[in-house]
């Protein structure tokens, strides 16, 4: 954990859908209490099969989609509770988005011009067609883009150029959180590492967060300060990403790592293990990796614990107690601030 002042703090999110018709309704658990904090300036990278939430939390911090419980502070305000149109035009242009998909996020009828004007005039960011012109020369330069190609359509940019005119768009704004879904799955590997290091400095050099979002270990090693594993809509084990990645404790995270193509490693993966593990997402207990033969997990819910002396590095898992965590040392997150005030 670091010591600054978060730029955003989430605490108890939850979010379920509904899902069957008018006779077979049920509902299916995303997010199952999610905390999580983001510095100043930190690139946090959030790893997960498909399937285990990371997508619907970027929804939901980027409101997308309504979160059925819990709250999140950003820059110290309660924006769930915050007036709703007041909050939502602040937020969004504090908080901006940056999808997977780089040819369904551009609308094909426009120019790449209007993708970076339009952010401009609905966030009133510039004034006049001259300072609005300049705005968006210098977003192009940003992005290590030529000025020609506003004129152009989407379909004649490349996959990469076309990522790094939506990093541009996210831009506009000034934001101060980059909410980024898997933003290089899409991309040839040859083009992948000139996006993860545009990223990496517009975050160094305008203080912005991010929380990049990705399946790919290797590309969350590079660019990301810290490591986050969700799994069934939970945080399962979180660190620095160096430490992490070489001393893994949680049994999913492993799996995880085991399934990285690496020639100096012995043996594989099981897939029937993975198929077990995927199947517990549909029917989730206290512990979401229960129910194994080999399982020697307690019934109760799993606390963190930590498995330095410092809290950097922490897992969620019941077959993790260290001989140091004596009964009540497990790691706490600390309180929002608006809690503390209510204490």
């Amino acid at each position: 954990m670091t010591s600054q002042t978060p730029v955003l703090s989430v605490r108890g999110l939850e979010k379920t859908f509904t899902i069957g018709g008018m006779f077979s309704r049920g509902r299916v658990r995303a997010l199952g209490g999610v905390d999580l904090d983001i510095a100043p300036g930190e690139i946090v990278a959030l790893v997960g099969e498909s399937g285990s939430g990371k997508s619907t939390l970027a929804r939901c911090l980027a409101r997308l989609e309504q979160p059925t419980s819990g709250t999140f502070l950003f820059e110290g305000e309660d924006i769930l509770k915050a007036e709703p149109r007041r909050a939502s035009r602040q937020y969004r242009s504090a908080v901006q988005m940056i999808f997977q998909d780089p040819f369904g996020s551009l609308n094909p009828v426009h120019r790449v011009g209007h993708f970076l004007e339009r952010p401009l005039r609905l966030h009133d960011a510039v004034t006049g067609k001259t300072e609005l012109e300049r705005a968006k020369r210098r977003l192009m330069e940003k992005v290590d883009l030529p000025v020609e190609m506003l004129d152009r359509f989407p379909h004649e940019l490349s996959g990469g150029q076309r990522q790094r005119i939506a990093v541009a768009r996210a831009l506009a704004v000034n934001p101060r959180l980059i909410l980024a879904d898997e933003p290089t799955s899409m991309l040839d590997v040859s083009v992948r590492i000139g996006v993860l290091n545009l990223m990496r400095t517009l975050c160094e050099e305008q203080g912005i967060s991010m929380l990049y979002i990705t399946h790919d270990l290797a590309s969350a090693r590079y660019l990301a300060d810290r490591i986050v594993v969700m799994y069934a809509g939970e945080f399962v084990e979180g660190g620095e990403s160096m430490s992490l990645l070489s001393d893994p404790q949680h049994p999913y995270t492993r799996l995880l790592i085991s399934a990285v193509p690496d020639p100096q490693r012995h043996g594989s993966f099981d897939p029937v293990e993975r198929a077990q593990l995927r199947r517990a997402v549909l029917h989730p207990t206290s512990c979401t990796l229960g129910g194994r033969p080999d399982s020697e997990c307690s019934s109760e819910r799993a606390v963190f614990h930590s498995v330095t002396d410092t809290p950097e590095h922490w897992v969620r898992c019941g077959l993790y107690a260290p001989p140091s965590d004596a009964p009540g040392t497990a790691l706490e997150l600390p309180e929002t601030p608006e809690a503390s005030s209510a204490a």
